[in-house]
């Protein structure tokens, strides 16, 4: 147990202290040992098959982390993207996924997704990877998520996107030609350009 609780420790570690027990099953680690681990107190398990050594601080948003281990492939979007970057005062109760239409849809008992099924060129526009508590996390950048939250208008509601206008507007470096890029890709630059010129 001592040397299977090392492996374990440098398996959590590498992943910035979170992993998949896929990960440790792959190193020959049985899930017997991994139960035992989390009954001890050594693992604190984030959701199922998703581990975080305890020694190590708690991070601030465990169900990012979560998300980025179970879905590798998805970007976080909409609302829980403008939380990322700062552009809303809203408290996402989900967390927004992008995936292409293609795509089997994820089943993840936890936390509470919301699945927004892209076209491949949409899907592909404006993706970074934002380190977090040393899980990289795929997210959009700031101006692709205005874009596509003006284009989900209907359903992240009006004032949510003119105040993450508003937000990023003030921002130092902001680029409203940025913006109309990705408004152009997600076609909606017509109806966004209004607004975009309105909270200048």
């Amino acid at each position: 147990m001592p040397t299977d609780q090392a492996t374990v420790q440098q398996i959590s570690t590498r992943g910035g202290g979170t992993m998949r027990a896929g990960e440790a099953l792959a190193a020959g680690i049985h899930s017997r040992t991994l139960t035992a681990l989390r009954d001890a107190g050594a693992l604190t398990q984030l959701s199922r098959g998703v581990y975080r050594w305890a020694a190590l601080p708690m991070i601030d948003d465990p169900d990012l982390v979560v998300v980025a281990k179970r879905i590798p492939k998805a970007v976080v979007c909409l609302i829980s993207a403008l939380a990322m970057h700062g552009l809303t005062t809203q408290i996402p109760h989900v967390v927004h996924l992008a995936l292409p239409r293609t795509a089997r849809r994820p089943v993840l008992d936890h936390p509470p997704i919301e699945v927004h099924r892209f076209s491949t060129a949409i899907f592909a526009a404006g993706i970074t990877t934002v380190e977090h508590s040393g899980t990289p996390i795929r997210v959009y950048g700031p101006e692709k998520t205005l874009a596509d939250c003006f284009r989900f208008r209907n359903h992240v509601g009006l004032d949510v996107v003119v105040e993450a206008l508003r937000a990023y507007r003030s921002r130092r470096g902001a680029s409203l030609q940025r913006v109309l890029e990705f408004a152009r890709i997600c076609r909606v630059e017509a109806g966004m350009r209004p607004y975009l010129e309105a909270t200048a």
